[in-house]
Formats: C-alpha cells, structure tokens, sequence
C-alpha cells in the first residue's frame, strides 16, 4: 500500500473570534493534512518534533488516534512545544502569532522507508528554516531518489517576510525538488511580489517545477503544468464557513488523496498528467478544503472522512 509522508512543524492552535478565545486544536500546515489523510484511511506518517510537555503528549496521542504514525516524531525533553494564536475576523480568515522557540530546533530522526510512488508533503517555514535544513533537505532527496512524489506547499507567512532574501537559496531548492507546487497568491505576494498565476509561474516557478497550483481564497484555482496547459477550476459557494484556518492544508490532502485514489504515479507525473487526472485530484482537493472550513477544527469531519472511507482506496 502506498504510503504518505509528512515533514513539518506540530503547534497548539489557539483560534480566537472578537478577541476571545473559541477552541485549541492541534495544528500545523503538514500535520494538519496528514490528520485528514489518516482519517480517510491513507496509510499516513509524520516527521516533526515537539516537546516533552501536556501539548507535546496530545499532539503525539492525535496523530496516533487518526492512525498517522507518530514514530519518527522527535521529543526533546528541554523545548515547550510551539503555540499559534489564530484570530478570525469577520470574513473568518485568519491572522496568525506564532510564539516558537526556534534556537532548539534540531530535527533528529531516523528515516522511514520510502518507496517508489509514496507522497511526500513537506512546506511552510519548516521547509526552510536554515537551523534544520541540513537533515530537511537530506530527507527530501532521499525521499526523490526512491521514487517518491514530492508535493511542496509552500505557505510562507508575512511573520517571515524580512527574511526571504536569506531563505530564497532554500526555497529554490525545495523548487526544484517538487513534482508539485502549490501555494496562495499571499504566499507569492509575500516570496516574490506577485499575485498573477502566470506572472509567477513564468518568472519563478516554471524553470524548477512544471506543476503549479495556485490557491486565491474563494477565487478559481490557478492550474500551470506541463506542454504549456493551463485551467481554472472555479471554488464552489459555501455559505456554511466558520473558519477558513484549514483550507490550505486541506487543499493538500484532497490534492494527495487523489493521487493515491487514482494510482497516478512518478511516472505518470514526469510525462505529464492529462486533463482528466488533473480534474480528477482537483476535485478531490476542493471537496477535502470546503468540508474542513465548515468548523473551527483543522482536518476533515469524522462523517466526512467515514464516508470517504466506505470507498476504500483500490
């Protein structure tokens, strides 16, 4: 069975609307996704760390309780586990503090197996913070070297925006890793100064990666890919959102769900997908994204994922 891995941070999200606080979930972009994945019975696991703490043990336990494996998830017995403040405003999208002690950051961990056609899903500050890169970017190419798909999203914050001269070696790297792109016109607005899909796609992305996806809120999603084609897929209205702090990340597991679900493979994806796969795993990405917006958790509904589930990947 193929499998998904995820490399990335694990955080306490404490989300607030007018100023008081609503719920405390664990979060993360990558974690996040994975916890969806593993609530649709995707064979799932997860590389992160966190701290030898109450929020530590319940992030670990979660993973466990969506059946994600927990085991490559370093605990460091002198590091609090990181928190994130998400405070909604009357649209419901977020505005993020991040409190993290990154000087205790040290990612040690021993690689799981990676086989040809597993996912890996890697993005966010994580993907580029120069104290873990070394072990990050060594994982990554072991990952690509044993035929895994690598999907990148790069969801980089405006808390970061002074050091995207610093981190760009690092971001071009993580480019020309990637089978896939995605990312939200904030993201590039922030990384590059622009928002077009195709401005970006042409000046930045298209000489690294051939496949690109961007992501506007409730606007059409942005297609690039392979022999110049180009879509857009428009977001359906929903009327039920309470909170949009998953959308992304969700966005990604839908994205993953379909390549498993389909059997779209690294081959499949270096020749170039056809229209039809594309529509396929898109679909399957806006349906994941607009169920998670729907509550103030981060990851699918249990119904949902149950539903998901009673059409078992072949």
């Amino acid at each position: 069975m193929r499998k998904v891995i995820g490399i990335g941070e694990t955080v306490l999200d404490i989300i607030f609307k007018d100023d008081q606080p609503m719920a405390a979930v664990p979060g993360g972009s990558t974690f996040n996704c994975l916890i969806s994945l593993g609530r649709c019975g995707v064979n799932a696991s997860f590389i992160s760390e966190t701290g030898n703490d109450r929020v530590g043990r319940r992030i670990i336990s979660f993973l466990e309780e969506n059946g994600v494996d927990a085991k490559s998830v370093s605990v460091y017995p002198d590091s609090k586990s990181p928190l994130s403040l998400a405070f909604l405003n009357e649209r419901n999208d977020a505005e993020y503090i991040f409190y993290k002690d990154h000087p205790k950051d040290r990612l040690d961990f021993n690689y799981p197996e990676v086989n040809e056609n597993d996912v890996v899903v890697f993005g966010s500050y994580y993907a580029v913070n120069p104290v873990i890169r070394p072990q990050v970017h060594g994982f990554l190419d072991y990952a690509k070297s044993h035929g895994a798909i690598l999907y990148y999203d790069v969801n980089f914050r405006s808390s970061h925006k002074d050091e995207v001269m610093k981190l760009t070696p690092n971001i071009l790297e993580n480019l020309e890793l990637a089978d896939i792109l995605r990312g939200s016109t904030e993201d590039f607005e922030v990384m590059f100064r622009k928002t077009d899909a195709d401005a970006i796609y042409r000046s930045q992305v298209s000489f690294y990666t051939k496949k690109f996806i961007c992501t506007n809120g409730s606007e059409p999603v942005e297609l690039r890919a392979d022999n110049g084609f180009k879509k857009q897929y428009p977001i359906q209205k929903n009327d039920n959102v309470v909170s949009t702090i998953g959308a992304g990340d969700n966005f990604n597991a839908g994205f993953i769900y379909g390549l498993v679900k389909y059997n779209i493979t690294r081959e499949q994806m270096t020749n170039g997908l056809t229209e039809k796969q594309w529509d396929n795993v898109i679909a399957c990405a806006m349906q994941f994204s607009a169920n998670v917006c729907k509550s103030l958790n981060n990851y699918v509904d249990e119904d949902f994922a149950r539903a998901i589930a009673e059409h078992p990947i072949s």
